[in-house]
């Protein structure tokens, strides 16, 4: 309950700025929208920051690291310092100042007029807001994640359903309600200040945090020796050998383990009698979870009863035994070649499954501070439904499989931080500066903070998968989720004052890139629609305001909705979200930088940047497949990510996000040299040098 408290408290400091900020707002639709250019680079560079760095760089990154290992630093933390500085000063300076000299409020109004096109709003409009809401789900999700891995326990019988912690759906619902009242009132002014004291909340708190969490585990080098004796490849870009020959090993044991269930349960060639079982129990020294399952499949392997499986019966065991679909029909090598891991990873998973953990560990399950046997405490707490199907996925699915980073997949990343220069809600910020040289501190502080926050965060999630508890047991089953580790780290390692204080950082970082895209839809909608279509005299400053607020109001709502059902990993998530940003940086780019880009151009490259986004994304399952890839060479010149594929070692594997900009790019270079250029009156508008 500390930590709900102290969480209460934060939020409600942060209602209190927001409705402070509310009190310098001027009434106009400019100052409610851009602040009136009225930003200075301290408060720019803290609300840029904050818009930038999301739960995609706190809780996604610890969890991506925990799951894929150190590359993701270099994938994403590393370019995006440099791209994002770049972008910041080849474009947003170049934007402000038309922004200031035109009057734009949005990015819309801007291709508009450089592109002399009334209409390319009705198409960019929807593309943009229909990828900034997956944006905002991020934030959305990870906020109800962390909030319900903090307050585990905190109450004494309610929610019970939710290991008696304050439910995802709640918190999130808490956290969109804080977000839209500072937003709704305070406008741009309220969402600058607002993050630019949570910007320097969570980068004071995150500090603290890597610092509480290495000296718990021994300090920077003990943690770290710990992952190099127990997961090296954590901590390089390719495959550590010690670790692969771990996993062999492991794979084989759960090979058999499959065998054997797909033999006795499904297929019912045999059953192992009392006597039997007692002479397997007998042989079995290890005595770890489901231990008797293991005992029972090392007598049966040992006796020659798994020998008449076939090929095809041993695939269908494996497939079963990690709850995946099996295939219908089966595909031609299903009888003569085994499954590997990395194929049958690529069959969809029913994640539903795990809740069969409810039934077997029933006698377990309870209240986290109660005792399983109030007679014998050292049989330890009951256990948390979050426990009980941790340990249903550790016993029962494959062993996690170690892998690279791919080269040509790693290079491929540096397109994502691209995605900046098509942010429209970074679009606005930069209108807020109150002059050019406003740029300068976000140009160059901006690289250093990102490797403030993301050196910390990377580390924590690669230290998570050696970490032990006082008494030598993981700290992390395996196939735990990847969301939810930061948040779990921060509780088991902190007392709950500290977990309260440090899980406020952590929603600081959250909220201060959920307010400033809340207030850039509304803004986008009532300018870009409302006002452009309705016209610019019809309606007063204060209707004006209040669209952009009614907007504001159902775009929470809608997202908070989307929230609700199936989830995925954050920064899987966050990837496509901004791979679809990254297909249209050509656009602003070539808008800035080339006379000759066409209105048929722009067309061309939003319709095949949106075009290539749906489709890819529909190929990847919608974000299922976490390691989704466009592949070159092998059988197939080009190939995509698919269930039951045996991609060979020479395989060049890409991110998705390659194919859209190269191909954005092209058609937008080729349509335009074979389209009439722009007006004369235009090019000499936005290239005064050019007269």
């Amino acid at each position: 309950m500390t930590e709900m408290i102290i969480i209460g408290i934060y939020l409600a400091l942060l209602l209190g700025l927001g409705i402070f900020a509310s009190t310098l707002f001027k009434g106009t639709s400019k100052d409610y929208m851009l602040a009136s250019h009225s930003i200075g680079p301290f408060l720019l560079l803290m609300s840029i920051f904050g818009t930038t760095m999301t739960a995609f760089a706190l809780v996604g990154s610890s969890g991506e690291a925990f799951a894929e290992g150190i590359g993701v630093y270099g994938m994403l933390a590393s370019s995006s310092g440099i791209v994002h500085s770049l972008c910041f000063f080849l474009l947003g300076v170049k934007l402000w100042s038309l922004g200031r000299k035109y009057g734009y409020t949005t990015q819309v109004q801007f291709f508009r007029d450089r592109l002399e096109s009334d209409r390319i709003g009705l198409l960019l409009f929807p593309i943009l807001v229909a990828l900034v809401i997956p944006y905002l789900l991020i934030g959305v999700i990870s906020s109800g994640v962390v909030i319900n891995s903090v307050t585990e326990g905190a109450f004494a019988a309610t929610f019970a359903n939710y290991d008696y912690g304050l439910p995802p759906w709640l918190g999130s619902l808490v956290i969109s309600i804080v977000v839209l009242i500072y937003v709704f009132f305070g406008g741009m002014r309220g969402t600058a200040w607002a993050n630019a004291f949570q910007t320097l909340v969570f980068m004071a708190l995150g500090v603290v945090t890597f610092w509480i969490i290495s000296s718990k585990l021994g300090g920077v080098q003990e943690a770290t020796k710990m992952v190099l004796e127990k997961n090296p490849s954590k901590l390089i870009r390719s495959v550590d050998e010690e670790d692969m020959k771990r996993y062999e090993t492991s794979f084989a044991t759960w090979q058999s383990i499959a065998e054997y269930n797909y033999a006795t349960r499904t297929a019912k060639l045999f059953s192992l009698s009392d006597e039997q079982k007692q002479q397997a129990y007998a042989d079995f020294k290890p005595r770890m979870p489901n231990w008797q399952q293991n005992a029972e499949t090392v007598f049966a392997k040992k006796n020659g009863m798994l020998a008449g499986l076939t090929t095809a019966q041993k695939n269908e065991a494996y497939l079963l035994q990690d709850d995946r679909a099996v295939p219908d029909p089966k595909p031609e090598w299903w009888t003569t070649t085994l499954l590997d891991h990395e194929t049958m990873t690529q069959y969809p998973r029913f994640e539903d499954a795990q809740l069969k953990a409810y039934t077997i560990f029933e006698d377990k399950i309870g209240h986290p501070k109660e005792l399983l046997n109030p007679d014998d405490p050292s049989l330890g707490k009951k256990w948390t439904r979050k426990k009980a199907r941790g340990v249903y996925r550790a016993t029962k699915w494959a062993p996690v499989h170690p892998h690279g980073i791919g080269y040509w997949q790693f290079l491929t990343y540096l397109f994502v931080p691209l995605s900046v220069g098509m942010f429209p809600h970074l679009f606005q910020h930069w209108l807020t500066a109150k002059s050019a040289n406003s740029f300068k501190l976000p140009v160059v502080g901006h690289p250093i903070f990102i490797m403030i926050v993301w050196v910390p965060c990377v580390l924590v999630g690669i230290w998570a998968t050696s970490a032990v508890t006082p008494d030598g047991k993981p700290m992390f089953p395996p196939h735990f989720p990847p969301n939810a580790v930061l948040a779990t780290m921060v509780k088991i390692m902190t007392d709950p004052v500290l977990t309260g204080l440090l899980t406020a950082g952590i929603l600081a970082a959250i909220m201060s890139s959920l307010d400033s895209q809340f207030l850039c839809v509304g803004t986008m909608f009532t300018e870009d629609i409302v006002v452009h279509y309705g016209g610019k005299n019809r309606f007063s400053d204060r209707q004006v305001v209040l669209m952009a607020r009614i907007f504001i109001i159902a775009i929470v709502a809608l997202t908070y909705f989307f929230s609700l059902f199936e989830q995925r990993r954050v920064f899987t998530l966050g990837v496509w979200c901004f791979s679809g940003f990254s297909s249209l940086f050509p656009l602003v780019f070539a808008s800035l930088y080339w006379k000759r880009l066409t209105k048929a151009g722009a067309y061309a490259c939003i319709i095949t940047a949106i075009t290539l986004w749906v489709y890819l994304f529909w190929r990847s399952d919608f974000a299922a497949i976490a390691n989704f890839t466009i592949n070159f060479g092998g059988d197939q010149f080009m190939s995509f990510t698919k269930p039951g594929e045996h991609l060979s070692p020479d395989v060049i594997k890409t991110m998705p996000v390659m194919l859209m900009v190269l191909g954005s790019t092209l058609v937008m270079v080729l349509v335009s040299l074979i389209t009439p250029k722009p007006k004369q009156e235009t090019i000499d508008r936005f290239f005064p040098e050019s007269k």
